[in-house]
């Protein structure tokens, strides 16, 4: 009877005894795989980090001009002038007024063709120059209309040399790059600094139609990933925290999030509880994995220590785990006969506490 009534208890999920077995049914094959953790060699390979989807260009000009930038021109002129209103001095046949004439032009914004508007020369187009060379270009437009025409250009709204920084940061944005030089953990701390745990927070970058995404507690360890910022970059740092789920023994599931940047699976043990001391098999402890393999295929892996030798406390604190890993306490083949006594004994006790009654009131 108690063989019988053990294989209908209800049951957190299978023994370790079932799950070897059930990985090795033909109807499986192919599917599943299972690793043995026994010695160093059986530990998963570390992820190779994705080579960064951007190449490193060199740094543009500071001061280069784009569509949406809007500018100042100054034009100084001396004697006869274009902008001043330069006359003669009454009396003097022969010289000019020497003072120099200003003429601040109204502010003048880029196009999306990339042309800028000009009294008397018309359309020039300035992007992708800096001001300097536009400026040089505005005086030999002006050079055969004024009398040595001198040119200063500067920027007023600067949209080309800027980045824009969103999500989870105290300031987001638009932020101007003063040197084009800023790191991607630069640019952060610009705009006010990330808001909660760095661990849980995922970075996206995305230039020119390019999209790269790296963990922000990666990026402030002053990895390769605190990649240099350029101009056109769009920030966004979402909050993306990672986890592992417990099932199995400890008769709860749960889903825990990583305490640090990253833990082991002792860690991972230790955070869950540990294999319930009544219900479940130390050496039955095991690790769902779903990943993909270079071809794009799903590739199913389950990890199996036992933690009854000494050597796995080791291994296990070697053993990485990852984002979405599923960590399962096998269930012990020897308490099924003591939950069905303990079923039992539920049955039966109120029938035992009714006739102790009646035995007393006689």
């Amino acid at each position: 009877m108690l063989a019988a009534g053990c294989a209908t208890l209800p049951s957190s999920g299978p023994t370790g005894h079932e799950i070897q077995k059930s990985i090795t049914d033909p109807k499986e094959a192919g599917q599943l795989q299972i690793v043995e953790i026994a010695d160093a060699a059986s530990l998963p390979v570390a992820t190779a980090r994705r080579a960064l989807p951007f190449s490193e260009n060199e740094p543009s000009p500071t001061d280069m001009v784009g569509p949406g930038d809007v500018l100042d021109i100054t034009i100084y002129e001396a004697g006869i002038a274009l902008f001043g209103g330069g006359s003669r001095i009454p009396g003097d046949g022969t010289g000019f007024d020497p003072s120099a004439k200003v003429e601040k032009l109204p502010p003048n914004r880029v196009d999306d063709g990339g042309y800028i508007q000009l009294p008397y020369t018309g359309r020039l187009r300035v992007a992708g120059q800096t001001v300097s060379e536009i400026a040089r270009r505005i005086r030999t437009g002006y050079s055969g209309l004024s009398q040595n025409p001198q040119v200063l250009v500067s920027i007023r709204e600067d949209i080309t040399n800027s980045v824009i920084v969103g999500g989870e940061v105290g300031k987001p944005g638009r932020l101007i790059l003063s040197t084009n030089r800023e790191s991607l953990s630069d640019a952060i701390a610009l705009a006010g600094g990330y808001r909660g745990d760095a661990k849980d927070l995922e970075v996206r970058v995305t230039r020119k139609d390019v999209n790269g995404e790296f963990r922000l507690s990666d990026v402030l360890a002053g990895s390769e990933r605190d990649l240099r910022v350029e101009p056109g970059d769009r920030i966004l740092l979402l909050r993306a925290p990672r986890s592992f789920s417990v099932m199995g023994a400890p008769g709860r599931v749960e889903q825990l999030a990583f305490s640090g940047s990253a833990i082991s699976l002792a860690e991972a043990i230790a955070t869950a509880g540990g294999a319930n001391p009544n219900l479940g098999d130390p050496k039955a402890i095991f690790i769902f994995r779903a990943t993909a393999a270079e071809n794009g295929q799903p590739v199913n892996t389950v990890y199996h220590i036992n933690m009854m030798r000494t050597g796995s406390y080791f291994l296990a604190q070697r053993f990485v785990m990852r984002d979405k890993d599923v960590l399962y306490f096998g269930n012990a083949q020897a308490n099924q006969p003591s939950k069905l006594i303990q079923i039992i004994s539920q049955l039966f006790s109120p029938i035992v506490a009714i006739t102790s009654g009646v035995s007393a009131l006689r």
